[in-house]
């Protein structure tokens, strides 16, 4: 090994270790909804938009059914123009108990998802608007326990992210990054109270946000043309002077996002490209990671000590992690080089897709001006 694959791989163990150290600190500092009873007692406004979701959404909508602990709520549920028979499903299940509403098709330059949440909001009369996703389960008390977060916390904005259920290896793989790079990359504590929008995270699985501020950043109609709405969301709450923060939901609420690696490869491919931002910066990210988190489990193999390190440093990140959210933590911890590995190449799949005009969710193509 030359002496400046040393250095490097040196280099790449040290951020290794920092990124572990900070993971172990997010996850002590990370916002939690509390267990136990709460209490609300405002008008809560549940929305939840489905599209051909017949297959799933029953265990969504009967966790919204049996939420406790809200004196003052109403359940909105959207058919975005579903073909596979989602509003009877919805009316057996729920009847009256829920306002059930007809979409239509967004207009032009406007993506689905946020179409159908704004449709809603238009139509809610609650304080505070809980956005959840037809494939999140929520705990009885989760709505109640979300809210009281978002007013003791004193925030205009919290996401409580739901443990991940990650079934097949693809999904053992890929799914826990997303808990990891929150907790590995983003300094919690200042991403709260920082105007920066680039400090923003959220996931739009479970969204709980004051209407009043939803109202003065602009709403969803503000984020209607973003891939990655919730993200989008929280940085328009931010430029209002708002806070909002990600949160650690996995107590209160689970989500089972792909059934399949090509649900799952689809669903990445439809939404990394946004994530990185430009495809100078998605290839330094991937570089970035693949350095950090691959260079040293490769240099290990060779007999590396430096190497040895900074695998292990990337295995305790992921243990962290997984741990703090709910996740496995073995033995897939052990397998995070080959996660990032398996994150790059979805990276670049979904540049590729941009490029060639290939980016296709639930039956519509992105807008011509997503493309790049």
């Amino acid at each position: 090994m030359g002496s400046r694959v040393r250095v490097t791989v040196r280099a790449a163990a040290f951020a290794a270790l920092a990124a572990a150290a900070h993971a172990a600190y997010n996850a002590r500092v990370v916002r939690t909804p509390r267990e136990g009873p709460a209490r609300c007692r405002e008008a809560v406004s549940i929305l939840l938009p489905l599209r051909d979701e017949a297959d799933r959404v029953a265990p969504a909508l009967r966790s919204l059914l049996a939420q406790r602990g809200l004196d003052d709520a109403e359940i909105l549920v959207l058919d975005d123009c579903s073909t596979d028979g989602t509003a009877a499903l919805v009316r057996r299940i729920a009847g009256p108990r829920v306002t059930l509403l007809t979409g239509v098709e967004p207009p032009p330059g406007v993506l689905g998802k946020p179409h159908a949440c704004h449709e809603l909001a238009q139509r809610a009369r609650g304080s505070v608007l809980v956005c959840v996703d037809a494939d999140v389960v929520l705990a009885p008390g989760a709505v109640a326990a979300a809210v009281s977060l978002l007013r003791e916390a004193e925030l205009d904005a919290v996401s409580p992210f739901p443990r991940e259920r990650a079934e097949g290896l693809g999904a053992r793989l890929v799914q826990p990054l997303l808990q990891w790079s929150w907790l590995v990359l983003l300094p919690l504590r200042l991403a709260e109270t920082s105007p920066r929008p680039s400090l923003a995270a959220a996931n739009g699985q479970f969204f709980v946000i004051d209407a009043a501020m939803l109202r003065k950043c602009g709403g969803f109609a503000a984020v209607g043309a973003e891939v990655l709405d919730d993200i989008a969301l929280m940085r328009a709450v931010k430029r209002a002077g708002g806070r909002g923060v990600v949160a650690d939901g996995s107590r209160i609420a689970e989500c089972h996002m792909y059934s399949t690696w090509a649900q799952l490869r689809e669903g990445y491919t439809k939404s990394l490209w946004s994530a990185t931002g430009s495809a100078p910066a998605a290839a330094a990210i991937a570089g970035l990671f693949l350095a950090v988190w691959v260079l040293p489990a490769v240099a290990a193999l060779g007999g590396s000590r430096a190497g040895l390190v900074g695998y292990a440093a990337g295995v305790a990140g992921r243990v962290v992690a997984a741990r703090r959210t709910g996740g496995r933590v073995w033995p897939d911890s052990l397998a995070h080089p080959v996660s990032v590995l398996a994150l790059a190449g979805l990276i670049g799949r979904s540049w590729r897709a941009r490029a060639t005009g290939r980016l296709v969710w639930k039956g519509r193509r992105l807008p011509e001006g997503e493309r790049g």
